[in-house]
């Protein structure tokens, strides 16, 4: 298996928050290729997960545990004065 770059650029600090919210979309996307490595069964998996209610609220809630962490280490952008 390849190995696969958990944290992009080894840093969870962005620019902004909208760069924050991509990188927690990305991270969640990396995880799923990590807990399930084969392509061809991700997509597969699409069309069950893509069309169930439950299972896209869960997604949503991945990412915004991702973009929690993410924010916390940018000190929710305080510093950059987006706040």
């Amino acid at each position: 298996m390849d190995t696969i770059a958990l944290v992009p650029n080894n840093s969870l600090i962005t620019e902004t928050p909208e760069e924050g919210r991509q990188l927690a979309v990305k991270l969640a996307r990396l995880i799923v290729k990590l807990t399930q490595p084969d392509e061809e069964k991700r997509k597969q998996l699409r069309e069950v997960y893509g069309n169930d209610a439950m299972m896209l609220i869960a997604i949503g809630q991945t990412v915004a545990t991702e973009f929690a962490t993410i924010a916390a280490a940018n000190n929710y952008w305080k510093e950059l004065g987006n706040a």
